[in-house]
């Protein structure tokens, strides 16, 4: 394969990518137009290939999207109620005489009720049969279908239905660690992995709640846990006549609470061999379903034996890591998909599949990464866009976006905004590209984890493709700074300071005594103190004068900035650093943060008014309570649970920090929270004891 560095369009001599690359298809032209019932970066997406098509795009949104970016990139938009009603998008399909829908990923993507919906007004379902995404979207019966295909599966719970005293019992008959799953749903949401015997039940319940809240079916099946595994998947392609081919796999083994992070094909730990029997191996799953489109297979591999691999479960749509099968195959998957759709054979066989250089894609998300005790916190953020630069155009990159400047991040959706994919003749090649263009992107004004990214790009076990599930969690501390780095606040205590410096008359002339020099009389210019306060990180005050800056209790530093519109300019002792700026938000190599200033009166009125207690508990991240645990009076111990915070499909258990007794607790089920917002108080027992008998 070439690939042309301007564009990063794949090209090949191969009869796969020659049909790809020819005429328009006549059927889906034939559609006229189609709705993209999804929404962000996704959406936009596959309006991109409708467009190269000359096919009109119809895009859905609801009422807090109405400005989103894939609203404006589509032909015409319909407003619906809800992403997750299959009537509200049907309804849609038909006001704009759409022909067929294409359904993306999440929400009603693999939703067979959905389909038949499509089916039955009419309309081309841009997908596999309904029958295919029932079996396959129901864990236990896919495990069961494939295994008497001879597909191998990972060792687990049988049946449907199992009660939790059930699900308990087969994982103490499977043994621990056990990884608990939803049956109905993916995408990690309710996966759970147990380690502790003791907390079974706890776990059990947890997963319940959140397969019912993302999938509206509780039903679990539990499996071992393999140690130190590998996620590998593989792309299929399956059309009406009974031609099915794959695409090879990728390497998704970069994960974050089962919620995939860093993505790229092919892996660099099969060869041919373990590659052409995987491969069969999903064609055989998708031939055993009935299965036409484009769908993935995944597999869970022990790293220290890739020969021995076991059968996850289908997703039976398009995935978000599809980019980097067609940048390694010159094949555009969202053109193959209409084209099945529309009854057109694939047109070219296995043999003629090839696999050539490099990519990896990285998903850049609305988060917060928090070190915890030895672990890695990504915890959903939400804001506006006040700054947005993406590195398309760079050699060999492809951004697949969302976003616009000005964009309006909530919590109500998934918290991925966009995909930086980069493609080079050999790995080494793709993942430095991927790390520069991650340098340049900017999105100021809410949290986001680029920089995590570029960190753990350039961890020495990523570049040898030493990878596992695991990574993440045991380098955790080498991936998330603890503190703030000091230039962050000199140039916002810098920038601070330049703004308090009056503007001339319209003489141009400016009072002497109001420019915030510091001047005194006989003596040394005063320092101006700045206290300063990043989310998640304790206070910091920066004293400055001219030309020097104090950040804390550190050596005096000789500093200055200068500002260019949004660009920054620290000179800091011997270096010159640039800084993005946009209102309190700094950013630099893809890292952003949120300097705002601290009130150390106001902190210590609002403390005394929680009575004082460190055991003020507060939201990590904006979201809606989903579990109240505790009540005013309650005596509690270390650890307990709480209350649930969730946000983007995420729960977060808010636990007491200490024995003690709930003195405060001013939030409910269904209460929005803002981060860092006070949900609870809890008082140590000889505190709480003490304030009552004074009470009494």
């Amino acid at each position: 394969m070439t690939t042309d560095e301007s564009t990063n369009q794949s090209t090949t001599g191969s009869a796969a990518a020659a049909a790809a690359a020819g005429a328009a298809p006549a059927g889906a032209a034939a559609y006229g137009t189609v709705l993209v019932a999804n929404r962000g970066e996704i959406a936009v997406r596959i309006m991109r290939t409708l467009r190269a098509l000359g096919v009109r795009s119809v895009a859905v949104f609801t009422a807090a999207d109405a400005e989103a970016r894939h609203v404006r990139e589509a032909d015409t938009a319909v407003q619906v109620g809800s992403y997750l009603s299959a009537a509200d998008q049907v309804r849609a399909a038909r006001e704009a005489g759409a022909g067929a829908v294409h359904p993306g990923y999440g929400f009603l993507a693999e939703n067979a009720a959905f389909a038949r919906a499509c089916a039955d007004a009419g309309l081309v379902f841009i997908g596999p049969p309904a029958d295919a995404i029932e079996l396959m979207g129901d864990k236990i019966r896919a495990k069961e279908t494939v295994r008497a295909a001879g597909v191998p599966v990972v060792p687990g719970s049988s049946g449907s239905g199992l009660t939790d005293d059930q699900l308990a019992a087969a994982a103490r008959e499977i043994g621990m660690p056990v990884l608990l799953k939803p049956s109905a749903g993916g995408g990690g949401k309710g996966m759970r992995l147990v380690r502790d015997e003791a907390l079974l039940a706890e776990e059990i319940a947890a997963a319940r709640r959140e397969a019912v809240g993302s999938f509206g079916d509780g039903t679990l099946l539990v499996e071992r846990w393999i140690d130190r595994p590998r996620h590998i998947e593989i792309q299929v392609l399956a059309d009406a006549h009974g031609h099915v081919v794959h695409l090879g796999e990728r390497e998704c083994s970069l994960q974050r609470r089962h919620q995939k992070v860093v993505e790229e094909a092919p892996s660099v730990l099969l060869d041919p061999a373990t590659r052409a029997a995987m491969g069969e191996a999903a064609v055989q799953a998708a031939r055993s379903c009935g299965y036409t489109g484009a769908g993935t297979v995944e597999f869970i591999v022990p790293g220290a034996d890739p020969s021995a691999y076991y059968f996850m479960e289908m997703n039976t749509r398009l995935q978000v890591e599809h980019p980097v099968t067609e940048l390694v195959t010159g094949l555009d998957l969202v053109e193959w998909q209409l084209r099945v759709a529309a009854g057109e054979p694939l047109g070219f066989g296995q043999q003629e599949v090839e696999l050539r250089g490099h990519a990896v894609e990285a998903r850049i998300c609305a988060e917060t990464a928090r070190l915890g005790e030895g672990r890695v916190d990504l915890l959903p953020s939400a804001g506006r866009v006040l700054t947005l630069r993406e590195p398309a155009g760079r050699p060999g990159v492809r951004v697949d976006s969302g976003l616009a400047q000005g964009t309006e991040v909530g919590t109500a959706y998934d918290p991925m905004l966009a995909k930086v994919i980069a493609y080079g003749l050999d790995r080494p090649t793709a993942l430095r590209r991927l790390r520069a263009a991650l340098a340049e992107t900017e999105v100021l004004g809410l949290d986001t984890n680029v920089g995590f990214l570029r960190r753990l790009l350039a961890h020495p076990a990523v570049a040898a493709g030493e990878l596992d599930t695991g990574l993440i969690e045991r380098e955790a501390a080498t991936l998330v700074p603890a503190e703030v780095p000091a230039e962050v606040y000199a140039a916002a205590a810098l920038l601070r300071q330049a703004a308090l410096a009056p503007r001339p008359g319209p003489d141009g002339w400016t009072d002497p005594f109001s420019v915030p020099s510091g001047w005194r009389l006989g003596g040394e210019p005063a320092w101006t103190a700045h206290p300063l306060r990043v989310p998640g990180h304790e206070p910091v005050t920066v004293r400055v004068r001219l030309g020097e800056v104090r950040i804390g209790e550190g050596p005096v530093r000789a500093a200055r900035v200068e500002e260019d519109g949004p660009r920054v300019r620290l000179h800091l002792d011997d270096r010159v650093l640039g800084f993005s700026r946009a209102g309190e938000w700094l950013g630099r190599d893809g890292d952003s943060w949120w300097v705002r200033a601290f009130d150390p009166v106001a902190e210590a009125l609002r403390g005394a008014a929680l009575g004082g207690a460190g055991g003020a508990l507060t939201a990590p991240m904006p979201g809606t309570v989903t579990v109240v645990k505790a009540a005013k009076g309650d005596e509690v111990v270390a650890g307990q649970g709480l209350l649930v915070v969730e946000a983007m499909k995420m729960e977060h258990l808010i636990t007491a920090p200490h024995d003690g007794t709930v003195t405060e607790i001013d939030v409910a089920v269904g209460t929005a929270v803002a981060m860092d917002q006070v949900l609870a108080v809890v008082t140590p027992l000889d505190e709480a004891g003490g304030a009552a008998g004074e009470a009494s």
